[in-house]
């Protein structure tokens, strides 16, 4: 039998977090091995199957992570930026690959990660499913065929509790818009509109975001001209596929150079 990969859950509370405790126990190619969360978080210290509401399982939660990563392959990380920048590093230092799903980076937060992945194995994506990416490369190249007498837009819709607007995925599908318009995202995004905002520029890409309930992801690429619009549009109903693209991400990851990868990369795309 080939031995398992051993993987370790960071923000093993959340939403994703819980969603990979499944993935990963459900899998033949991995096991879970440790699990952390921040300091002073009450599930520290207590067994994990007890504190998901089950039987005990022997992992304990741990807020140590040089320790929690020991001996472990890969952490997938869905946190927060600050804590995911702190992570790195310790992962880098221990050979183990960095699986990132974190979203809402600054660009010193970026330059950070950046910097680790000269040394260490990262792959971070601001969204982990195969539908996913394969809009992005959709989105690049339909943008890439019309010219700026399309107006794009792009319209995402999440839960209430998601604190980070545009969303990770808007943001690579912006990129992606802009990559196939050859100009930059930086140069041509507008996020969100308020009061009297004059005419659209032309070759701008808009950004919209609804929050609300218990959405789990929204995606639409919006290409309107004059007489006829292109929707591409990705839904996502269960929490899984991001689970599950992250665990595709950290088999894949084993044994790479170090340097900092796409879902792009994980997919073959």
């Amino acid at each position: 039998m080939t031995e398992q990969t051993a993987i370790v859950v960071n923000g093993v509370s959340g939403r994703m977090g819980r969603m990979l405790v499944q993935v990963i126990t459900a899998s033949d190619k991995a096991r879970l091995s440790a699990v952390l969360e921040r300091p002073g978080h009450p599930w520290i210290g207590r067994d994990l199957g007890e504190m998901l509401g089950g039987a005990a399982s022997g992992v304990i939660v741990q807020d140590d992570a040089r320790q929690a990563l020991a001996g472990a392959n890969a952490v997938i990380d869905f946190t927060a930026p600050a804590a995911t920048v702190a992570l790195a590093p310790v992962a880098a230092d221990l050979g183990v690959a960095h699986v990132i799903g974190t979203t809402g980076f600054s660009d010193t937060d970026l330059a950070a990660i950046a910097q680790v992945a000269k040394r260490g194995v990262i792959v971070r994506a601001g969204n982990m499913s195969l539908g996913v990416n394969l809009l992005v490369a959709l989105t690049r190249k339909v943008a890439q065929a019309l010219d700026a007498d399309y107006d794009i837009e792009v319209i995402e819709a999440h839960h209430r509790h998601k604190v980070d607007a545009p969303s990770g995925t808007a943001l690579m599908l912006g990129e992606a818009a802009a990559q196939g318009r050859g100009t930059s995202l930086a140069d041509a995004a507008v996020r969100g509109r308020d009061g009297i905002t004059g005419p659209r520029e032309r070759g701008s890409i808009g950004f919209s975001a609804i929050r609300g309930g218990d959405i789990i992801g929204e995606h639409d690429v919006l290409f309107a001209a004059d007489g006829e619009r292109i929707v591409l549009r990705h839904v996502a109903s269960d929490r899984g596929v991001f689970a599950r693209g992250a665990l595709r991400a950290a088999l894949w990851a084993q044994g790479k150079a170090a340097g900092e990868y796409d879902m792009a990369a994980v997919l073959g795309l």
